[in-house]
């Protein structure tokens, strides 16, 4: 018996997140794509699309936090995992159990690994200009890779970086890259792994790099990107969707909602859709639309905890099903109304909605 009982959903395209990767490995081959699938697979489901993946072949994924790499090892013992953040040197033992690869950016975490008695599998990043996380200094950078793979205890899988503008500077990508670039040259030799690239530099710059093997693809492998470009070539794999579960009629000058922000024109049928801003649909929607039964329909009063309204048309019915984000509602559109990313849009639909994940196998 299904545990789903809400009429609020998000519909998962499992072949679609499939479709982006071959779609964005063609693109930038011989470079190889490794899936980002941090912050729950960009709300996706880290697990369901791991597992996706990795019956296509797929076996290397980044994350941003130990606890993101444990939950896909348990499931999935044999893909490799790398933690992008910052490692606390007392979680060592986890990474070690459970042959996850971590980075080092910063002294600390270097002598921390010299004094490990741990084997553990590292890579090196080098603060090219983004000024988070990495070694600002190139030969404090290749001392520290010097170091690294002189302890038989560690592997050194790669060394990479992180662009601040691959979406809008190029000019400040190029000086990134020639930094990175003077730090590979000082090296005696390259890992297995050079990454430098996440979706927009890989769409747009990854061909003028030299020597990069690997390529970090998150929002990409979700069906968009901050490159408007590319919006046609990729496929949605998001779809937000939920039923209209009550219908009050209003009479011209009613109100609803808290504040009664919205008063009826004229005569107004209003459709009671069950998500609201505690799902991550956030007060900022109002105002925005919906599609239901082939076209728009506005959002009006204020959203919600657990509801929000809906200006219907005479033929929308109890129980019609409602799009809020997806293939008529673009992911974009929904970031462009809240003034935000789409990257952001992703991750703020909350757990409480279920998740459900269609693929050529079926769907559940």
């Amino acid at each position: 018996m299904s545990e789903r009982y809400r009429h609020t959903w998000l519909e998962i395209l499992l072949d679609n997140i499939y479709a982006n990767f071959r779609t964005l490995q063609d693109h930038i081959a011989p470079t190889k794509v490794v899936p980002v699938v941090k912050a729950d697979a960009y709300g996706h489901g880290a697990v369901r699309v791991v597992g996706h993946l990795r019956r296509r072949g797929i076996k290397r994924f980044a994350v941003a936090i130990l606890e993101e790499a444990l939950e896909i090892k348990r499931a999935f013992p044999d893909v490799s995992v790398h933690v992008m953040g910052v490692p606390d040197p007392a979680d060592f033992p986890a990474y070690a159990n459970y042959d996850i690869e971590l980075t080092v950016s910063q002294p600390g975490v270097l002598k921390a690994l010299m004094q490990s008695e741990h084997s553990l599998r590292v890579h090196l990043k080098l603060d090219t200009g983004m000024n988070r996380l990495g070694f600002k200094q190139i030969s404090e950078a290749v001392a520290a890779y010097q170091q690294l793979t002189l302890d038989p205890q560690i592997s050194v899988e790669g060394v990479f970086t992180h662009f601040a503008t691959a979406d809008s500077d190029k000019p400040y990508v190029d000086w990134q890259w020639s930094r990175f670039e003077r730090f590979l040259e000082a090296l005696p030799a390259l890992p297995s792994m050079v990454h430098v690239s996440n979706t927009s530099a890989a769409m747009k710059h990854e061909s003028g790099f030299r020597d990069t093997t690997h390529a970090r693809i998150g929002i990409g492998l979700y069906g968009t990107s901050l490159e408007s470009d590319w919006k046609e070539r990729l496929q949605t794999t998001y779809v937000l969707k939920s039923r209209i579960v009550e219908v009050k009629h209003l009479k011209k000058q009613e109100k609803i909602g808290y504040g009664i922000t919205y008063e009826a024109r004229d005569e107004e049928r209003i459709g009671i859709l069950p998500i609201g801003y505690a799902d991550g649909f956030i007060r900022q929607n109002q105002g925005g639309d919906v599609f239901v039964n082939g076209g728009r329909r506005r959002i009006v009063g204020r959203i919600c905890m657990d509801q929000m309204f809906i200006r219907l048309e005479d033929w929308d019915r109890l129980g019609d099903e409602v799009e809020l984000i997806g293939e008529h509602l673009h992911i974009d559109e929904v970031a462009d109304r809240l003034r935000t990313i789409n990257y952001e849009v992703f991750t703020q639909i909350s757990s409480r909605v279920p998740r459900i994940y269609y693929e050529r196998t079926g769907s559940e």
